[in-house]
């Protein structure tokens, strides 16, 4: 028998002695475990205690992760593999480009196919960074990547600045590009602006940075970079500027160049010297907070900044023209040819014709410049451009930069807006005084025709009466809105006194935007080029045809009102017997503007006399009177 309390068994003949006192708070000792059959065992009741598993659910994880990681590791690398590879794909061979050091050359033929000048290093020589003025590799420096000599080719700062700025700006305004990654564009890229070109840009820069010095660099950047007038590199440049070598280059003249690159043709001292003395003066500044030169030094190269007269020969105001619609578009590779529309020999009598009048009732009236265009009254193509006088200082071409006021030569636009009316060259309209505010517009001669007819109006060159026929064709918008339609691109004045031909207008658009008088009602669009083919690919696209944009019928009454000007009007001096002339004349006050616009045998000749500082010539000067006599001596020639 068991004691229930001891757990003892008690001797054999006697009861159950009393149980043993333990402590209430204490437990009797552990029973040991019992054996249950194994019928009654369900594992499943000891399942959820199952601990040994979590170790290897964190492994099957880690498992995954990494095979993500490995994909996106090999998809990641093909993926920037076909980037670099779209990015690189049609970059040009590095060493190749740099083989060639020598510049290319520009060859210009005439309409004839003949050639007739040339630009480009045909006579100048490689540079060297020891065979060249200090001061000139110190002024590219300066103005073009101050930091040249310290960053690895990638100005990161300069980069973040300028993205500050244009962020700023709202556009862009500032350039973050080195030296090296001009020399980078301008051996192997276009202009293009596009995310894979500008990458490119970055690669081949590195490229650059790593085969050579920054002073190989900075050698192949002064032989290489466009500098305007089709001169590539400073040699090349310095002989079409001043006539000199490199080596031989004075302070002001390299500070002139090295201020070029960034709009050779705004800053070409041979178009605006103006614009290029100021640049140079900034390149100059530059120059003194770099260190190279003190601020005494600067101020005596800014003053001696002149450029002596020279003669200049008969194709230069055409073959610079030419050139600098060209130039983005010629390659720094290859030697070039360019085709244009020039005729050498009408342009050698013309700008002789211009000199000689000029020289004689030019200077006993106070006229001392002028400027000439003829092209195809057809198509526009251009066949002299004379932008000055050859004894001036100044290359700028009045031709085709300078804006005058036209004075009544814008005339012919207010006339045809009143025939789209519905009016015609008979109709009549009234020259009598006339105040619209505190303006009181009166004629040359100082008293009034009465009714008159369109014809003898425009003839006659009655301002009364253009202003009345500009208030019937719908005001000075819709005059300028004709204006624009034929041609004339330039800001015109949104009044009454355009009718007069207030606004500044330049010859050559004037030119073209007459042709469209003189054959049939089309817009032409002037030009000097019709091929630049280089290896034989033409890189340019052909002229625009001309357009039609009045009719035939309007261009024919306009003809016939042109031609009254001749015959009896203000423009008779322009007449050539046995020839149809047709042409108008324009004055502006105190004879400070005279013009002649006309057509003659298939050619439109536009005319301007005046002074470069504005002032007036005498007061018997008029349209009809030098630009006229010039008109007739160059219409002989185009009519013989």
């Amino acid at each position: 028998m068991y004691n229930i309390n001891s757990g003892n068994m008690a001797p054999p003949g006697q009861g159950l002695g009393p149980a043993p006192a333990y402590p209430p708070q204490t437990f009797p000792p552990a029973y040991p475990p019992v054996a249950y059959p194994s019928s009654l065992y369900s594992p499943a009741a000891e399942a959820p205690i199952a601990e040994p598993r979590a170790p290897r659910r964190h492994g099957r994880r880690l498992l995954g992760l990494f095979r993500w990681l490995l994909l996106i590791s090999v998809w990641g690398g093909l993926a920037v593999a076909i980037v670099l590879l779209w990015f690189t794909w049609d970059m040009p061979r590095p060493s190749a480009a740099i083989a060639s050091l020598r510049r290319p050359s520009l060859v210009l033929t005439d309409q004839t196919g003949r050639p007739f000048t040339h630009f480009g290093d045909l006579s100048g020589g490689s540079l060297r960074l020891n065979t060249v003025p200090a001061y000139l590799p110190e002024a590219v420096v300066a103005v073009e990547d101050r930091r040249f000599w310290e960053h690895g080719g990638l100005d990161l700062l300069g980069m973040a600045r300028a993205t500050v700025v244009d962020l700023i700006s709202g556009r862009v305004v500032q350039g973050g590009s080195t030296l090296t990654q001009q020399v980078a564009k301008t051996l192997f890229l276009s202009n293009a602006r596009t995310v894979r070109r500008k990458a490119q840009e970055l690669l081949l820069t590195l490229w650059l940075t790593r085969h050579f010095t920054p002073s190989e660099i900075l050698e192949i950047y002064l032989n290489r970079v466009y500098l305007g007038a089709g001169a590539w590199g400073m040699d090349a440049a310095a002989q079409t500027y001043f006539g000199v070598r490199a080596q031989n280059l004075s302070l002001w003249q390299a500070a002139m160049l090295a201020g070029l690159p960034r709009a050779p043709s705004r800053f070409n001292p041979l178009t605006d010297l103006d614009a290029a003395t100021a640049r140079t003066k900034e390149v100059l500044a530059a120059m003194v907070r770099a260190g190279n030169i003190t601020p005494a030094q600067a101020d005596a190269a800014a003053n001696a900044i002149a450029f002596p007269p020279r003669a200049v020969g008969a194709d230069y105001w055409f073959a610079s023209w030419a050139a600098q619609q060209a130039g983005p578009l010629i390659p720094a590779d290859t030697d070039s040819r360019l085709a244009t529309t020039f005729n050498p020999a009408l342009q050698t009598i013309v700008q002789a014709d211009l000199a000689a009048l000029l020289a004689g009732p030019g200077a006993a009236a106070g006229a001392h410049q002028g400027a000439v265009v003829v092209m195809d009254a057809a198509t526009g193509a251009v066949r002299v451009l004379v932008g000055g006088s050859e004894a001036g200082r100044s290359f700028f071409n009045r031709a085709v930069l300078a804006r005058r006021q036209a004075g009544s030569s814008f005339k012919p636009f207010v006339w045809l807006g009143a025939l789209m009316t519905g009016m015609h060259p008979d109709d009549t309209i009234l020259d009598a005084p006339i105040r619209i505010g505190q303006w009181r517009p009166t004629d040359y001669e100082h008293h009034f025709h009465g009714t008159v007819s369109l014809s003898t109006a425009l003839a006659l060159s009655l301002n009364t009466a253009s202003v009345r026929l500009m208030q019937r064709a719908g005001g000075p918008r819709a005059v300028a809105a004709i204006a624009r339609r034929l041609g004339v691109t330039d800001p015109l004045p949104d009044d009454m006194t355009l009718a007069l031909g207030s606004g500044g207008v330049g010859l050559l658009e004037m030119t073209g935007a007459y042709a469209t008088f003189f054959n049939g009602g089309r817009r032409v669009f002037p030009h000097g080029i019709t091929a630049l083919t280089a290896e034989g690919h033409d890189l340019v696209a052909p002229p625009l045809v001309a357009q039609p944009v009045i009719s035939p019928a309007l261009a024919g009454e306009m003809r016939q009102m042109l031609g009254a000007v001749v015959a009896y009007g203000t423009g008779t001096a322009a007449a050539i017997p046995g020839y149809y002339v047709g042409g108008k004349t324009g004055t502006t006050q105190e004879s400070r503007d005279a013009w002649f616009i006309g057509g003659v045998n298939g050619r439109v000749i536009g005319i301007w006399i005046g002074n470069d500082d504005n002032t007036p010539m005498a007061k018997d000067v008029t349209g009809g009177s030098l630009p006229a006599v010039l008109f007739h001596q160059i219409a002989l020639a185009v009519t013989q």
